[in-house]
């Protein structure tokens, strides 16, 4: 075995260790800086008691339009005429349609599209020459409408340099990787049989460990990255999630065993199917298990049921390991995030979760936690059943 081989080895995955720290500081930066601009606009609302003519309007960042009963602007503030690309105080007396230029967000603002009205807010591309992307939300009172306009062009820009900075990053990293991988896994091979002294075999499987670590967290990076960047999730699979979950014990029954922990499912018999992506949702009930298997005491027990709720179906998968601090349980579904408990016991990217909050999601789902430090967890999640077809 040739040590400068190993230390060389050693250099390199050091090296892509730092360059993904990078890359999870960059991209959490510019995460914190996009969600907390976001929460901050929205919320700055025009205030309740402000008359048609408050100058309060115009000091607001965001676009004002106070409508009256007639569907005709009593007031616009100075912000509302740049969003909209109108010179300054020619919305005064506009229709609703003429002011905003787009009969879905008129529809919203009346609230006769049923598809749209019930929205807290609707994104729409409005303003003219250039359309950019608008949040519209209405106010509405027994004297007419008060309508707040969010530019948010420069907030999706952001979002979009974040994609594309986690993709290509990853991308150029998923080769060096990749070939780190496969000598890392032929070292290891050879040690065990060559004569090499026991601190060095204990080193090489400690490369071999960490450089699967930065292989799964490259791959998951690249999953949040399509997923976050509008990859649409197929939903043209009819899945059965109490099948889903028997399949998904299956494939981690070996890492189970090692611990000594027992994998049980309970599925409801005849628990309707439901519409949508079996891989992903496989995806999601494989990470929830794993976790629930990482943090459970050596001879413990995860318990995954499948129940049917009516208009859904439910997914708890329940461990009796370390728990969740009630101050870190509203973050772990953020990427990244990780309990410090969780890190002391290693593994793991602090991407599974994130991603498994978008796939449900994007399945028309819910997903959560109930968690009790020092007792266990139950991570669960719903997916709606699939609608019956129309009979002929």
């Amino acid at each position: 075995m040739d040590l400068p081989v190993v230390l060389a080895l050693t250099g390199l995955v050091g090296a892509l260790a730092a360059a993904l720290f990078v890359l999870r500081r960059r991209a959490a930066e510019i995460d914190a800086f996009v969600e907390a601009a976001t929460s901050a606009a929205a919320r700055l609302q025009p205030p309740a008691e402000a008359s048609p003519g408050d100058e309060l309007d115009d000091m607001l960042p965001l676009g004002v339009l106070r409508v009256g009963l007639d569907r005709r602007v009593v007031r616009a503030n100075e912000r509302a005429h740049v969003i909209l690309g109108a010179a300054p105080g020619r919305l005064v007396g506009r229709t609703l349609m003429e002011a905003l230029l787009d009969a879905r967000a008129e529809a919203y603002v009346l609230g006769t599209d049923a598809s749209v009205s019930a929205e807290p807010v609707l994104e729409l591309r409005l303003g003219d020459p250039e359309p950019s992307p608008v949040l519209l939300r209405v106010d509405r009172r027994a004297d007419g409408f008060v309508i707040v306009l969010e530019d948010v062009g420069e907030l999706r820009r952001l979002q979009q340099i974040r994609r594309e900075f986690v993709d290509n990053l990853s991308h150029e990293l998923r080769t060096p990787l990749t070939t780190v991988s496969l000598l890392a896994e032929t070292l290891a091979r050879e040690a065990a049989t060559a004569d090499v002294p026991a601190k060095m075999r204990d080193r090489i499987a400690k490369i071999e460990i960490e450089t699967g670590h930065l292989v799964q967290m490259v791959g998951e990076l690249l999953d949040l990255a399509r997923i976050e960047g509008g990859i649409a999730i197929r939903r043209d699979d009819d899945v059965d999630l109490g099948r889903l979950a028997e399949a998904s014990v299956e494939r981690l029954r070996l890492f189970a065993e090692r611990g000594g922990i027992a994998l049980v499912v309970d599925a409801d018999a005849g628990v309707p199917h439901v519409r949508g992506d079996e891989a992903r949702l496989g995806q999601v009930l494989v990470n929830l298990v794993h976790n629930a298997v990482k943090f459970s005491s050596d001879g413990g027990e995860v318990h995954i049921t499948v129940r049917s709720t009516g208009e859904d179906v439910t997914v708890a998968v329940e461990d009796h390991g370390i728990g969740i601090s009630k101050a870190d349980r509203p973050r772990v579904f953020e990427r990244f995030y990780k309990v410090d408990r969780a890190r002391v016991r290693g593994g793991g990217t602090g991407l599974g979760l994130a991603i498994a909050r978008h796939v449900i999601a994007g399945h028309g789902g819910r997903i959560g936690v109930e968690s009790e430090e020092g007792k266990g967890s139950t991570f669960w999640f719903t997916i709606p059943v699939t609608a019956p077809a129309p009979t002929p």
